[in-house]
């Protein structure tokens, strides 16, 4: 079996590397995936250099989320064997994998082995994050790394449900695009202020920002909240912390919190947990909300995808197939 692994943290193109290793033998209450799909999120590229909230026991493999077709089924053979089915791990840049069998969720017929790799993590994270926030139709928000696909999908998803979305960018070719994906106002924060920018279309200020990049962009997007706002900080893409003006936070009663999906999805009732997969699973069914794809590649040419991925406006996911 192949699989991308490191023995120490740090940039991937240093530390990656394609090894021989044993097949995976799954427990009782695990299914073997034979992996055929990776999305490289930038939890993927942090968790590497040892910067993710998870810190890695080495030597391991790279990738959190992927899509697969079950091998070898658990003793309750809930899932036969051949079924394709979505999952997220430690470790899902390899051939094979073995989770727990509640850990794997079956992808609907319609939905191709591309789309249904990029079907947990962000367009959950963005439904979750608009129902956390509790935003309803008329009420205005702000994200900031709009141009990420988790951003895409929380425009159109904050659009169905009536919300006035601006986001930010950081290259004018960008804008249109996300206009065209429904976003109210799109800001490029090379070449224009976000204070001043959302004081002159949300003079009232807004109710909730999703922050995904942190540093001043965060700090300036906390000040562009209406009294009683909240910023949802999930992101560090800037690898700076926020710099939080207190007395902001005091004259405007703002709050300031985190969001992380796995949390979320353990706090949340199973039903509520069922319905925000339905959900989502609708969407990208009926393509009622579109997710780009840039590039695959095979998985032995993994440095060839991250020198994609890096690629500055990169419009889509570049995926590991």
């Amino acid at each position: 079996m192949k699989q991308v692994i490191f023995e120490q943290t740090g940039l991937p193109k240093d530390v990656l590397k394609l090894v021989d290793a044993p097949m995976p033998e799954p427990k009782a209450h695990e299914v073997r995936i034979q992996v055929l799909a990776r999305n490289i999120n930038p939890s993927d590229i942090m968790f590497i250099q040892g910067l993710y909230g998870i810190k890695p026991q080495l030597p391991c493999s790279a990738g959190f989320e992927a899509m697969g077709i079950i091998e070898t089924t658990d003793s309750t053979s809930i899932f036969p064997v051949g079924t394709r089915v979505i999952f997220t791990t430690i470790g899902t840049w390899k051939e094979y994998v073995c989770v727990p069998v509640n850990a794997v969720i079956p992808v609907p017929a319609n939905m191709s082995n591309e789309m249904a790799c990029q079907a947990f993590v962000n367009p959950l994270t963005a439904y979750a994050m608009l129902e956390a926030s509790g935003l309803k139709e008329g009420d205005h928000l702000l994200i900031t790394a709009g141009a990420s696909a988790w951003g895409k999908l929380v425009i159109q998803m904050a659009k169905q449900k009536g919300i006035w979305v601006a986001a930010t960018v950081r290259q004018a070719s960008q804008k249109m695009h996300l206009y065209d994906l429904g976003a109210d106002l799109v800001i490029d924060t090379e070449n224009e202020k976000v204070t001043r920018i959302i004081k002159e279309h949300a003079p009232n200020g807004i109710q909730a920002v999703f922050d995904a990049v942190g540093g001043t962009l965060a700090a300036q997007a906390l000040s562009c909240l209406a009294v009683g706002g909240t910023l949802y900080v999930f992101g560090l893409l800037s690898l700076e912390n926020i710099p939080l003006n207190s007395g902001l936070l005091i004259f405007k009663d703002l709050t300031v919190t985190g969001f992380w999906l796995s949390s979320w999805m353990e706090n949340a009732s199973p039903e509520t947990r069922k319905t925000a997969i339905k959900t989502v699973f609708e969407h990208l069914s009926k393509e009622s909300i579109q997710v780009d794809l840039a590039s695959t590649y095979p998985l032995e040419n993994f440095q060839e995808a991250i020198r994609a991925y890096e690629t500055p406006g990169r419009n889509g996911k570049v995926l590991l197939m």
